[in-house]
């Protein structure tokens, strides 16, 4: 038993401690642990996927007490791939944050670490009860994150992402009541084993406990019609936060993986992918409607945020066959779009700044100064997200339209793919357009002083776009490692025996 698996949620849970307790009204020592403490988080996070990369699903069993009774953390390729994502996309938002986003409140830092906290340890869980605990550590410290800075608006978009997440939390806690009712356990690998072992009188209860976690984690992974929340979230937030909640969509979509991927898959008897019927309408229609929204946003920031639902919505399309090559080929675009909802985010603060009162608004403004660097960024991650060549976002697409190829939903998933991605392109055209050609046509006003050159943002935001870049220059080792991580995530044996052993094993496959 490896002791390092519990450490990517240790790290994080320590660091906030001590930034509250000895640093909390000193700046530049917060920036100098949260930094290093990010930094370590990425070298542990990548000693884990190298771990990981044998194939075998490793439990650690807090206070050595046996699953299903003890609290149990499972690594594994597919635990090992977010947490890799997560510790390296934080670095990046770090540094950006610590130009001066993180001055305007006390404990941003701190609140930062336990977001990581919550979003490794919802990574790293196996059980369910500890996946809704993990939940509650991420959403209240996005909840802090996402009003940093104050005013107005944050408010109102803080009060209603409480709202339906103190929502979503009540139908979590529900669900897990009536699972434990019927099965006795929420320990994941324990319920894959009794899944298909519920008794006839007790199949339409725990159908009903599955349905409502699932849309729990629709919510999370905002899917249509659970999604009006992420527009108006993600737009009120500050850039560096905004960009770190582009993992948080991903959580939702990881936890529908391993719930009806793994615990209520294939070998679930009458329970057996007791999801997937919803999962691919609801991700075309989510699709559909981001692509609508990219179509008709009024400012860039609102146009980022419909596109990141679209990405959601391709994501889960791929995800909802539940099959090997659609799920490697969803953990493909997961990385992908991540990577350019994140940079987004970034260049759209990196602009409205430059652009001074005209901030995000897509009209003509006066030109800024070098607006060519920000202007060549914006073209990357644009191109990027709409899913043009070369970059990832095109193969991500291609993988996910050959994935779909002979599913009864073909017709509709490559219309509505092709269709939405056109869409895309005419409004993130427009926006470019309208940022960098026709407000090069405005004459300039010399009486407004020119914003102060923010290099290490701009470096941070370009290393971003530096990683979809890698992404598909070593596009043939990434799709044979997410190949191998989504044979491994399917199998429901090998998991259960990690946990378990041998014995529920047996109970769980039938042999």
């Amino acid at each position: 038993m490896s002791h390092w698996i519990v450490a990517p949620t240790l790290l994080p849970a320590l660091t906030a401690a001590y930034l509250i307790l000895f640093a909390r009204n000193d700046i530049f020592h917060q920036r100098i642990v949260s930094v290093a403490a990010t930094l370590m988080l990425v070298l542990l996070t990548f000693g884990l996927y190298q771990l990981a990369g044998d194939g075998e699903s490793r439990a650690y069993l807090l206070g050595n007490w046996p699953a299903p009774f003890g609290i149990v953390q499972v690594l594994d390729r597919l635990s090992a791939t977010m947490l890799l994502l997560t510790a390296c996309l934080a670095f990046i938002v770090v540094v950006y944050a610590i130009h001066g986003w993180d001055r305007r409140g006390r404990y941003f830092h701190a609140l930062f670490q336990f977001q990581l906290l919550g979003i490794n340890g919802a990574f790293l869980t196996g059980d369910f009860f500890n996946l809704f605990v993990f939940f509650e550590v991420m959403l209240i410290a996005s909840y802090g994150l996402m009003l940093h800075g104050g005013g107005p608006r944050r408010l109102k978009a803080g009060f209603q992402y409480v709202t339906i997440n103190l929502i979503s939390s009540t139908l979590f806690l529900f669900a897990v009541g009536l699972i434990y009712s019927v099965t006795g356990t929420l320990n994941m690998a324990d319920l894959a084993a009794k899944a298909g072992q519920v008794g006839a009188g007790e199949v339409a209860l725990l159908r009903t406990g599955a349905l409502l976690l699932f849309m729990v984690f629709a919510i999370k992974a905002a899917l249509v019609p659970l999604h009006w929340w992420l527009p108006t979230t993600y737009a009120a937030a500050s850039a560096p936060v905004a960009a770190l909640f582009a993992i948080m969509t991903k959580v939702g979509a990881y936890s529908i993986l391993r719930m009806y991927g793994l615990v209520f898959g294939a070998d679930a008897g009458p329970l057996a992918l007791v999801a997937a019927p919803w999962v691919i309408p609801a991700a075309i229609v989510t699709l559909a409607i981001g692509a609508i929204g990219v179509l008709a946003s009024r400012t860039l920031l609102d146009l980022v945020c419909f596109s990141v639902v679209a990405s959601m919505g391709t994501l889960l399309i791929a995800l909802g066959l539940f099959d090997e090559v659609g799920i490697a080929a969803a953990l493909y675009y997961l990385l992908h779009s991540t990577l350019a909802g994140a940079a987004l985010f970034l260049l759209v603060d990196l602009i409205a700044v430059r652009r001074g009162r005209a901030r995000d608004r897509l009209n003509a403004a006066p030109p800024f100064p070098r607006d060519y660097v920000y202007g060549g960024l914006f073209f990357l991650a644009a191109i990027a997200m709409v899913g043009l060549p070369p970059l990832s976002g095109f193969l991500g697409k291609l993988l996910i339209l050959d994935a779909t190829r002979e599913t009864a939903h073909a017709g509709v998933i490559w219309a509505t793919v092709l269709g939405s991605s056109f869409l895309m392109l005419v409004g993130f055209s427009r926006a470019g357009s309208v940022l960098f050609w026709k407000s090069a046509a405005q004459p300039p006003q010399e009486e407004e002083e020119e914003p102060k050159r923010r290099v290490l943002p701009t470096v941070a935001a370009g290393a971003l776009i530096a990683g979809m870049v890698l992404l598909s220059v070593f596009a043939g080792p990434v799709s044979r490692a997410v190949t191998d991580t989504a044979q491994q995530a399917l199998d429901t044996r090998a998991y259960v025996e990690a946990v378990l052993g041998s014995i529920k094993t047996a109970r769980a496959t039938g042999h």
